[in-house]
């Protein structure tokens, strides 16, 4: 009975040691994921600018995404998506991607936002940019 427990709390030691790894190497995985869907929400901006020679519609709005390019994972119910991305702000020569992520999802990084030169940034406290798009 004492190998037995013995067994018990060593598996119990490492499971507690393990656990946050294993989520935090899964949340790096997903904020990857939502970096990419930037990457192709811009170009998709870069493809609406060579089609109208502008970031906006013609009434000075910003571009809605296309519904692929609106969650991550790609294509997700609003619901069940982990990122929303959306064109948080958009003007003729300008404009700024945004990926925000589910509550309680990236705490660390929280929204991450590309603009059309290519600056990086998020909005949470926790990690460095570098950190947050590495």
């Amino acid at each position: 009975m004492i190998e037995l427990m013995t067994v018990v709390l060593i598996v119990g030691l490492l499971a507690a040691l393990a656990y946050p790894a294993y989520t935090h190497h899964v949340r790096r995985a997903h904020r990857a994921e939502a970096r990419a869907a930037l990457q192709d929400a811009q170009q998709y901006m870069e493809r609406y600018h060579a089609v109208y020679n502008r970031y906006t519609t013609p009434a000075d709005v910003a571009p809605v995404l296309p519904l692929r390019l609106r969650t991550v994972p790609e294509g997700a119910p609003a619901e069940t998506a982990r990122y929303q991305l959306s064109v948080s702000e958009a003007q003729a020569d300008t404009y700024t991607l945004q990926a925000v992520p589910a509550p309680g999802w990236d705490d660390a990084c929280g929204s991450l936002t590309l603009t059309h030169t290519g600056v990086k940034g998020r909005t949470g406290a926790a990690l460095s940019v570098p950190d947050c798009w590495r």
